[in-house]
């Protein structure tokens, strides 16, 4: 019982480091993002250029993986997909078993 606790304990400190990571992750991209397009806007005649936005919306991507990797968001294969598979896969069991019953 005691290691357990101890899994317990050891997956949810791994959760808070994910998350923290995820946050620290937001905060140097939201002001990374904003030097540089504070810098662009105050230097360009022309702001409203996609070349100008790449970098917002390539890290964003990236930030976007992160966060669906730590908030255990998947529209694809997700918590019912899973559930999904593992029901079919059961029952494909018990239909072998009672091949040899």
């Amino acid at each position: 019982m005691e290691n357990f606790e101890k899994d317990k304990l050891k997956r949810a400190k791994k959760q808070v480091e994910e998350l923290k990571g995820f946050y620290i992750h937001l905060a140097v991209y939201v002001a990374v993002n904003t030097f540089i397009l504070i810098n662009i806007y105050l230097r360009s005649d022309n702001f409203w250029e996609w070349g100008h936005f790449v970098t917002v919306f390539a890290w964003g991507i990236g930030l976007a993986f992160h966060a669906s990797k730590v908030f255990d968001f998947n529209p694809i294969f997700g918590k019912k997909w899973e559930e999904r598979q593992i029901q079919k896969y059961i029952e494909e069991d018990k239909k072998e078993m009672d091949k040899y019953k």
